[in-house]
């Protein structure tokens, strides 16, 4: 079983939806009548973000956007999109949801290159926040967790494409991650 290589549960799956319908009903009060585009970053904040557009109870757009800086585990640090959007964000409120910032170097870019873009606003939804690790400041506008410097798996986190689908946000076991 998945749970058997799990050393400790950061977050529960209780605490997470509790978090989550907090986060959709902040943002369905401060997007009432501006129909936003959310904008995933796939794939570990598809979960995330499945959720947290059933916990808004407003009109929304969503779109889908894929970035990597990594080789295998290894940060390049050249920051490539896999997958762009279908969406012209030109004007548009647009909300970026996001698994994890961590040195916050691939979301700057990110945010960089969809502002350029000019939409009417863009603003930051993360589920968890490393700021132990960041080296490129990003603050989120809408903010799930600040965790600890800690390897987590589980709600779309995975460790090499495994994981995602555990409902809760939790430590892998040191030797699982080591021995890749």
């Amino acid at each position: 079983m998945l749970k058997d290589d799990i050393a400790q549960v950061l977050i529960t799956e209780e605490e997470l939806q509790a978090k989550v319908k907090e986060l959709g009903a902040q943002i369905a009060a401060d997007y009432r009548d501006k129909n936003p585009l959310l904008i995933s970053v796939l794939k570990g904040a598809m979960v995330f973000m499945a959720d947290l557009i059933r916990a808004m109870d407003i009109h929304l757009g969503i779109d889908f956007i894929a970035t990597s800086s990594y080789d295998g585990d290894t940060s390049t640090g050249v920051v490539r999109i896999l997958k762009d959007l279908e969406s012209d964000i030109y004007g548009r409120h647009v909300i970026v949801v996001e698994d994890i910032v961590d040195t916050g170097r691939t979301l700057n870019y990110l945010l960089e290159i969809l502002q350029a873009r000019q939409p009417a606003s863009i603003r930051l939804c993360v589920l968890l926040d490393k700021p132990s690790r960041r080296e490129v400041p990003i603050k989120a506008d809408y903010l799930g967790f600040s965790i600890p410097d800690y390897f987590v798996v589980g709600y779309g986190l995975d460790f090499a494409e495994k994981y995602r689908n555990l409902p809760f946000i939790g430590v892998l076991k040191p030797e699982l991650y080591r021995k890749k």
